[in-house]
């Protein structure tokens, strides 16, 4: 793949990047219109397909909180056309790497030494690349090391990229504006935490060291010594992502046992630590023949706050459905309903939401799910293709939810996700939070 020799890191530069694509998006409108008119049984996925290219290329050239948007939503199968989905995919561990000498002088306005005077060996070239950094294969005192660097400007631009990509989301993805304005407004917070590799060192240790105890999941050790605010170094874990490991076609067995440590992985920072690694795609988790998996990445960790936590996890429970009173309270304290809505509003959102909770809370509602069960996502699917065609929903003047259930929701739907892909079967024992509802209800 063709490195870059250079980022537009300036607001005019970075501005004028999303100016020629919305020129190219709008070009491949006029050629679909065109070809519809000279034949009627025209579809749109060649336009999507036109689209996605287009957007893809042009974030991938700028970087940074951009790219990482079309990531989080490429995770989020249910809102982009398929087009988007395997394009945006790709930066989660395969965008156009940095060239060399932007790697080198990022290393000497950290530590004022070029990478070959820090290891004793270190690879120029990028072992993989994705959205707001890179990664290199390095040696030192007889230990193979994974380099993480970031790109220059990422955490400065974050703010205006936003702003330019907000617009783009809402035309292109026919998304509400009030959800995609909040849900920005969460994703720069994250975003700068995400840049800041000085957190994400001591968030990288804290949780490790707490996860220790799940038998077959590895994580790296990290050398502060050898990391900074945008470089960060830690051992080398081997392992295959996702669509590697598929493709040798591991048993069921070791399906279940992969999926397996997904799910006690993230049901324990949920429900012990109450922060989680909130970035659960493909590209951080590293897999293994023998069942065992490597767990790498903790720069997106979303601390989830006791009130969110004691009503989100109460809704879901459940035993909970049945309890009318109860489930009203937490739709208006999780801001599903607001009280300026109107009767016929309140009913349809309830409705719906009831409906959402339901689906979402399957795997809850039993000792072991089979995550491989086609037939449950593409309910899910389909729900949400009815949700994207509510004209309610679509013209809401207030964005439905907390803002603390985005990166919740997001976490939840990458990990079955995951588990789907993989085909595994679950044990998702029902916890003591799902056993007890007296927080709420004595509230």
């Amino acid at each position: 793949m063709k490195s870059q020799d250079k980022i537009p890191t300036s607001k005019v530069a970075r501005a004028t990047q999303f100016l020629k694509t919305g020129a190219k998006i709008g070009g491949n409108y006029l050629k679909y219109n065109v070809k519809k008119i000279i034949d009627p049984s025209t579809t749109r996925d060649e336009l999507h397909q036109d689209n996605a290219t287009d957007v893809y290329e042009s974030l991938s050239e700028l970087k940074g909180s951009a790219l990482k948007v079309a990531q989080m939503l490429s995770m989020d199968r249910s809102v982009l056309p398929r087009a988007y989905v395997d394009k945006f995919q790709m930066s989660q561990y395969s965008a156009p790497p940095l060239s060399g000498p932007l790697v080198v002088k990022t290393f000497r306005g950290y530590f004022g030494k070029a990478p070959h005077e820090l290891y004793d060996k270190f690879d120029i070239n990028a072992a993989n690349a994705a959205s707001i950094g890179q990664v290199h294969e390095a040696w030192k005192d007889g230990k193979h090391l994974a380099v993480k660097v970031q790109y220059p400007g990422v955490a400065e631009s974050i703010s205006s990229d936003l702003k330019m990509v907000k617009p783009m989301a809402v035309t292109l993805f026919g998304l509400n504006e009030k959800d995609v304005e909040r849900y920005t407004e969460e994703v720069e917070t994250k975003l700068l935490e995400e840049t800041d590799y000085d957190l994400e060192l001591r968030r990288s240790i804290e949780i490790s060291e707490a996860c220790k105890h799940i038998e077959d999941l590895i994580f790296p050790k990290y050398y502060p010594e050898l990391s900074s605010k945008r470089i960060l170094t830690m051992d080398w874990l081997e392992g295959m992502h996702l669509k590697d490991f598929l493709l040798t076609n591991p048993s069921q067995e070791v399906r279940n046992q992969i999926g397996q440590l997904l799910w006690d992985f993230y049901d324990h920072q949920v429900h012990h630590l109450r922060q989680v690694h909130a970035d659960p795609h493909p590209g951080n988790f590293l897999m293994r023949s023998d069942g065992t998996m490597g767990v790498i990445d903790f720069g997106c960790v979303k601390v989830i706050p006791d009130y969110f936590y004691e009503n989100y996890f109460t809704l879901i429970n459940p035993d909970t459905i049945d309890d009318e009173a109860l489930i009203e309270k937490i739709f208006y304290n999780l801001e599903f309903l607001v009280k300026e809505d109107a009767p016929r509003e309140k009913a349809l959102f309830s409705d719906l939401f009831r409906q959402m909770i339901l689906m979402l809370g399957k795997p809850f509602a039993v000792d072991e799910f089979d995550f491989g069960d086609h037939t449950y996502f593409d309910s899910v699917y389909a729900f949400a293709d009815k949700l994207a065609k509510v004209e309610e929903i679509r013209n809401s003047k207030v964005a439905r939810g907390s803002k603390d259930g985005l990166y919740i929701n997001r976490t939840y739907f990458g990990l079955y996700s995951i588990l789907n892909e993989l085909g595994a079967k679950v044990h998702t024992t029902r916890p003591d939070w799902l056993r007890s509802r007296k927080v709420l209800q004595s509230a």
